[in-house]
């Protein structure tokens, strides 16, 4: 029998919410830590993991419902009540699995008997009207529409309208409030996909087989990893659907050299070398000798003995490695909007932060270029979803390196165009992700 924390799912949700606020610490970090700190039953932990996720992520379409229930400001609101508010009407509008009666008592019981009524009363106000909340005019303020209805910065869908258009920029933004909860990649040394999925231990934790990548396996549920049956036996290894479906498109046969530029947290150089058969070579190049530790112990968890972690900067030219390696992967830094859906602060970063990235990531493809040998592949990718840092990046590459041309693939049922696959939630129900794919002439 699990123990419980002894204050519930909620209470933690709470403490944990107004720790990220307060140390503006990562959510996905956070919530590790309060799940290490304090065992959960497991459908404590679901509502638990549920709560904090969604309230993040629905923060500014829950602050906008506020200022409408509450008898007073935000601003005149302190810290702890804004959250218990968040955490009370994210349960009312977007949970139907909680019955509002206990939505609000719940709710009000984490407040402070000075606030209890205010909590009360806001709370009710909305059970009362709240589906009568006029939202801001989808047609005259498109902008205002895209970020109270979505919980993006008005920055951030201003830059979605100006990409996609209204109204696919509104397809992309709800799907990314459903992508699946969590994707993992079956280690075919140890296991075919259809022999894990058929564990008894899975039966309950709604998995099924990804869309596209071939050893992918997708959960409806937040599920704890290292529970899933074999993860330390290194039965699988975390990766979104779109990251397996690069590392399909880079399409690594065993006995080559493969160079991993950018490879941390490791995921595609292990994808890499298990589709090589873990024959030949990976070298994964990170920037960060701290990152690299835990590509080195998930690739030893995983039976994989020909990766080579080491740190090198992308930018800079190893004359060694001149035309060294039949592939080269560029999964550059970006700005990762489009892994919204698993990260879900990540939808409140400034976006003119991004400005800067095209041209690093450019430096990036371009120095590693060198490393392909002749006849060779050469691929580009991001997890995001805007044409700087992806299509723009690759047209300006191919235009000053005559040498590489684009090289078309396909992963399943999908297809390049042109050499490249954007990837969408709408569309493909993975995350935002960029993969374009060019031979070096031999």
């Amino acid at each position: 029998m699990q123990n419980t924390h002894p204050e519930g799912p909620r209470a933690l949700a709470l403490s944990t919410l107004l720790r990220i606020e307060e140390t503006k610490s990562y959510a996905n970090l956070s919530l590790d830590s309060a799940l290490k700190q304090n065992p959960l039953t497991d459908a404590d932990r679901r509502l638990f993991t549920v709560l904090v996720y969604g309230v993040i992520e629905r923060k500014l379409t829950l602050d906008f419902i506020i200022s409408l229930v509450a008898s007073r400001p935000l601003s005149e609101i302190d810290e702890r009540t804004q959250m218990i508010l968040r955490l009370g009407l994210y349960q009312l509008r977007f949970l139907d699995r909680v019955p509002p009666h206990a939505a609000v008592n719940e709710s009000v019981s984490l407040a402070s008997r000075r606030t209890r009524g205010f909590v009360n009363a806001c709370l009710r106000e909305y059970l009362r009207h709240g589906r009568e909340i006029l939202f801001p005019d989808r047609i005259s303020d498109p902008v205002r529409f895209l970020s109270v209805m979505y919980s993006v910065p008005e920055g951030l869908a201003a830059k979605f309208l100006d990409e996609f258009g209204l109204d696919r920029a509104e397809r992309m933004l709800n799907a990314f409030f459903s992508t699946s909860a969590l994707t993992v990649a079956v280690n075919p040394m140890r296991y075919t996909r259809a022999e894990y999925l058929a564990l008894p231990e899975l039966s309950c934790l709604e998995a099924k087989p990804a869309a596209y990548a071939p050893n992918g396996i997708t959960f409806a549920l937040p599920v704890p990893v290292k529970h899933l049956p074999g993860f330390s036996s290194g039965a699988f290894y975390v990766q979104d659907e779109a990251s397996q479906i690069c590392v399909e498109a880079l399409g690594a046969l065993p006995g080559e050299t493969v160079i991993d530029a950018c490879s941390c947290p490791g995921s595609k150089s292990f994808g890499t070398a298990l589709r090589m058969n873990n024959c030949g070579i990976v070298r994964s190049f990170d920037l960060h000798e701290n990152k690299l530790s835990l590509v080195r112990s998930s690739a030893e968890r995983l039976g994989i003995t020909i990766l080579e972690a080491k740190m090198q900067d992308g930018k800079q030219f190893v004359p060694a490695l001149l035309e060294s390696a039949d592939r080269v992967l560029c999964d550059v830094p970006c700005s990762g909007y489009g892994v919204m859906g698993k990260k879900p602060d990540i939808r409140y970063k400034n976006p003119e932060e991004a400005d800067r990235l095209p041209d690093i990531q450019y430096a990036i493809l371009d120095n590693c270029s060198r490393y392909v040998k002749r006849g060779g592949m050469l691929v580009y990718s991001t997890c995001t979803v805007f044409s700087s840092e992806n299509r723009k990046n690759v047209d300006r590459f191919l235009a000053s390196h005559p040498e590489f041309s684009p090289e078309e693939f396909s992963v399943g049922d999908l297809t390049s165009e042109n050499g490249t696959i954007t990837l969408a939630p709408d569309t493909h129900g993975t995350d935002g992700f960029f993969v374009a794919k060019m031979r070096r002439a031999k």
